[in-house]
């Protein structure tokens, strides 16, 4: 049995303002509420390996909770969102409504050039099979979180937008005959 605990960034301000893309650094509130999950306790439990996002805000979040080194894996990147990358959410659906409607809709679409969530899931889902055995600890954005815990599920690739994941939410997963689990601890 394996354990996976999947661990979504901090915000930043893109995050806050629906930016698509960008590398941004944590923003105060996010530095501030990272910082005070680090003192709540011990987020790892039996991790080998942190690993992370190759972007700021997954490196300072696991830096912030203690994890100076963490491992850079490719496969945890943000999705590319080709000429989208810097637009807020409001100005996409000012300017493309029907590119965002489709986006938003259908997996495989690419109106902006760059990679479709159905790519992104085929990415998370390769690295997730590559994880069996493994206990660590992910940091990684809200949209991969979802698309990790998609394929993890068995559920569609249009379920991803059924999933929320908020900042710093924490998901952990087992690996055990041959499949993924979900685990839901108790109410504190």
């Amino acid at each position: 049995m394996s354990g996976l605990r999947l661990l979504a960034a901090a915000t930043t301000p893109g995050l806050r303002r629906a930016v698509f893309g960008g590398d941004d650094d944590l923003d105060e509130g996010g530095l501030r509420a990272a910082l005070a999950l680090c003192d709540a306790g011990d987020l790892g439990g039996r991790a080998d390996t942190w690993c992370c996002a190759p972007s700021q805000a997954a490196l300072q979040t696991a830096r912030a909770l203690g994890h100076d080194d963490p491992v850079v894996d490719k496969a945890l990147a943000d999705p590319d969102y080709g000429t989208w990358t810097g637009l807020g959410l409001g100005d996409v659906a000012g300017a493309e409504p029907a590119g965002l409607q489709a986006w938003l809709t259908d997996p495989v679409a690419t109106p902006h050039g760059g990679e479709s969530l159905a790519a992104v899931r085929l990415r998370a889902a390769a690295w997730l099979d590559q994880q069996a055995g493994q206990r660590m600890v992910a940091v990684a954005h809200p949209v991969v979180v979802r698309a990790v815990l998609t394929h993890a599920l068995g559920l569609p690739d249009d379920a991803l937008w059924q999933l929320d994941v908020a900042p710093l939410s924490l998901t952990r997963l087992t690996h055990r005959s041959g499949r993924w689990h979900l685990h839901l601890p108790p109410a504190a």
